[in-house]
């Protein structure tokens, strides 16, 4: 019989029983199992990571394609400039009315030809006829308001009326103030003298005007030879009862004679007998006049001395006004107006009978005979288009190749035209990013009418030319780096073995994905400095550096293609 024992409860404070040692070795193991699994899931999982980078994302490899390569020729380049501008005819008229009125006659019609000076309708406005009478009315009051302010401009300076001596000389001081009617000084002609004289009626019908007349000076016991001037028909009564006529004499002044002297003539007759008058007289200037100033104003210069010669014309006496020569100048400008008002209505009414400007055809014409026209209307355009004008547009990179008598290539619509420069207009150029242009003008003989007012041509000209020159495309010049960082202009040259000119270049390898941009010396292409000169779209003119003959490279060529799954 098996014995039982029945477990008894350790007592309090007794030591705690150490675990079985072989419990601690089965975590372990359960942690080293973990760690490997972990480690194969991983290794599990990056190997298919890897796979679907590798198999779906990894970039397609490059096909880096063939390489293009062409000879450098000789050959010939030109580099020229080109553009567009807009046509129009050289010779342009357009009539237009300046008032409504009702068409009268009409002589053409659109598509004519016609000459300078051919009528081409009349047209009746009584608007435009008042315009014209109305301008010319004003311009002939203004004219006579100047003509009266010129007349007080004169009036300002005191002239001598004949020639003469000055007597009577009044005092006048710079800036005195003037006014209108002072005296200035009295001139009298004392070349001449005259004499008055009384005869008797008896004499009547035996005296006349030219006769000779000796004139006689008693205090100076001399004679002098006179002539008759004029005979006035009075009654003059002597103290005995006798009727007398006046005989007035003139005659030379020696110049030893004067006003005032007693004198008397004797008159010879035709019968051989001689008149005597009734008493003697007294000497006379034979002019004499008080000089008077005709405006007032401030004394501005005088020339007055007493008993001073002068001579028809000379001034005496000069004032100042600028009141009167404001009032001409304003009165100026407003006859300027007015004659410019009277120029346009003149001008205006020409137009309602109007004749052909220029030579030319008849582009447009509105007008039907009866028709009712109103102001601004432009009833006809009559264009000269036998030559044309063509407006350019040229850069200041390349106006210095052009010049007036210079030929330009222009082309409408595949039909080629030769245009020439006529104008450069320097100073209506327009600048504006950082680029100025200038209008420039051609001239083109269009005498079959082929060209068109309002047409777009193209123009080229040649700014330069280079023949019997080394040639290559303008895609084998590169500009590159080279080792030193120093930009350099290279082709590509196919060699067997390197140049000794061929550059160290510091090119960028390209990235994964990405197809070289230049050839490499496996490929046998070096790459060797240039100059280059003019080119054109395609070509470029090689200065120095390579010769002709030699191979450059001028880029890959790639056959593009895609695949699916």
């Amino acid at each position: 019989m098996t014995e039982q024992q029945t477990p008894v409860a350790a007592p309090q404070g007794a030591p705690k029983a150490t675990p079985p040692k072989g419990r601690k070795n089965r975590k372990k193991g359960k942690v080293i199992k973990t760690i490997i699994t972990l480690v194969l899931l991983a290794a599990i999982l990056g190997g298919g990571g890897f796979s679907i980078w590798y198999f779906l994302l990894r970039p397609a490899p490059v096909e880096q394609g063939e390489i293009y390569a062409v000879p450098a020729e000789i050959g010939s380049i030109q580099s020229t400039v080109s553009g567009s501008g807009n046509a129009k005819a050289k010779e342009s008229a357009a009539i237009t009315l300046s008032e409504g009125g009702t068409v009268r006659e009409l002589f053409v019609a659109a598509g004519d030809v016609v000459t300078a000076g051919q009528p081409l309708y009349t047209i009746y406005s009584e608007a435009a006829e008042k315009a014209v009478t109305d301008a010319q009315e004003k311009v002939n009051a203004l004219n006579k308001e100047l003509a009266k302010l010129q007349e007080q401009t004169a009036d300002l300076t005191v002239k001598a009326p004949f020639a003469g001596k000055l007597v009577n000389v009044q005092d006048f001081s710079i800036d005195q103030t003037v006014s209108s009617g002072t005296e200035v000084a009295t001139l009298v002609n004392d070349k001449k003298l005259k004499l008055s004289l009384y005869f008797s009626y008896a004499y009547e019908n035996s005296i006349s005007v030219g006769q000779s007349v000796t004139v006689s000076l008693t205090s100076m016991m001399k004679d002098f030879t006179g002539t008759v001037e004029k005979i006035n028909k009075v009654r003059y009564i002597t103290p005995e009862g006798a009727v007398q006529f006046e005989v007035v004499i003139s005659f030379n002044n020696p110049g030893t004679l004067t006003e005032g002297m007693d004198a008397s003539a004797a008159i010879h007759l035709s019968d051989g007998t001689v008149a005597y008058p009734y008493a003697s007289g007294k000497l006379e200037y034979y002019e004499s006049r008080v000089v008077t100033t005709q405006a007032s104003g401030p004394v501005r210069s005088f020339n007055l001395l007493n008993y001073a010669d002068v001579k028809a014309g000379d001034v005496l006496l000069a004032l100042g006004s600028d009141t009167i020569d404001d009032e001409i100048q304003a009165k100026q400008q407003e006859i300027a107006a007015a004659q410019e008002t009277l120029n346009t209505a003149q001008q205006a009414m020409a137009n309602f009978n109007a004749v052909a400007p220029i030579d030319g055809t008849v582009t447009a014409c509105t007008l039907t005979e009866g028709a009712e026209v109103e102001s601004g209307d432009t009833v006809i355009i009559i264009s000269n288009s036998t030559t044309m004008l063509v407006n350019i547009t040229v850069d200041d990179r390349n106006i210095s190749f052009i010049k007036p008598g210079d030929v330009v290539n222009l082309d409408w619509n595949g039909t080629p035209y030769m245009g020439t420069v006529t104008s450069i207009d320097m100073g209506k150029a327009e600048s504006g990013n950082g680029m100025t242009n200038f209008p420039v003008t051609l001239t083109v003989d269009n005498m079959d009418g082929s060209l068109i007012e309002g047409a777009w041509l193209q123009y080229s000209f040649v700014t330069s030319q280079s023949d019997n020159c080394v040639l290559i495309p303008g895609s084998a010049v590169k500009s590159v780096l080279d080792t030193e960082g120093n930009k350099r202009t290279v082709v590509f040259v196919k060699a067997e073995t390197k140049p000794d000119d061929a550059l160290e270049l510091d090119l960028p390898e390209p990235e994964e994905g990405q197809k070289r941009s230049y050839p490499s010396e496996e490929d046998g292409y070096y790459p060797v400095e240039v100059v280059t000169g003019i080119s054109d779209t395609q070509n470029v003119e090689i200065v120095s550096g390579i010769e002709a003959g030699e191979e450059v490279f001028v880029n890959y060529t790639v056959t593009e293609f895609s695949s699916g799954y």
